[in-house]
């Protein structure tokens, strides 16, 4: 019987110096959009305590729906569990006036960011939550510099209104909104009639 030449003495493949050089590469631009998301999402944290503590909001993070499989032995309030269903949009809460606030927070380090980026589940939500009245949008960062705050109606009719299914940071400019000190004032304008 004669072996597959692509298969290393253990019969796995082996590839080409190239195709694993790639593969580390994919593995190395995951891990670090990965950190840059959830960086993210703690400026977002940090700017909902701000609004907080200056009781013009209570937004919060929404948990993930998890199921718990099994506790984990000999370590009490630890377990093991999956995920049920798809996320929620990032961030729900009330602003000051009592009216209801939901958002997503993406991130990216091209000059783009894509439609496809948000899931059916979430995209459902927001569109329910916008029909309810709720003030909606997306959040998205650049390189973790540039910040926007995109209209919901804006993100979900993006085809008809750009002609294709992603923004390009130079085209939401009107969207942008300030991050002094590293607080993303995802408000500005909101209370005083700017949305």
């Amino acid at each position: 019987m004669s072996r597959d030449p692509r298969k290393n003495a253990e019969g796995y493949m082996d590839p080409t110096a190239f195709e694993a050089l790639r593969s580390v590469q994919r593995q190395f631009r995951g891990k670090q959009s990965k950190a840059a998301g959830e960086h993210f999402e703690k400026m977002i944290s940090r700017a909902c305590a701000y609004y907080y503590d200056r009781n013009i909001a209570n937004i919060e993070k929404t948990p993930e729906p998890m199921k718990v499989l099994k506790p984990m032995p000999r370590q009490p309030g630890r377990f093991i569990a999956c995920f049920v269903k798809a996320g929620q949009p990032d961030f729900k809460g009330t602003i000051q006036g009592g009216r209801a606030i939901v958002f997503e927070a993406k991130h990216t380090d091209g000059n783009r960011i894509e439609r496809r980026r948000l899931t059916t589940e979430q995209v459902s939500c927001l569109e329910k939550h916008n029909q309810l009245g709720a003030l909606t949008f997306v959040v998205v960062s650049f390189g973790l510099r540039h910040f926007y705050r995109i209209p919901w109606p804006i993100w979900r009719d993006m085809k008809k209104l750009y002609g294709r299914q992603y923004l390009k940071q130079e085209e939401i400019t009107k969207y942008k909104i300030p991050a002094p000190g590293g607080v993303i004032k995802l408000l500005d304008g909101v209370l005083d009639g700017g949305d």
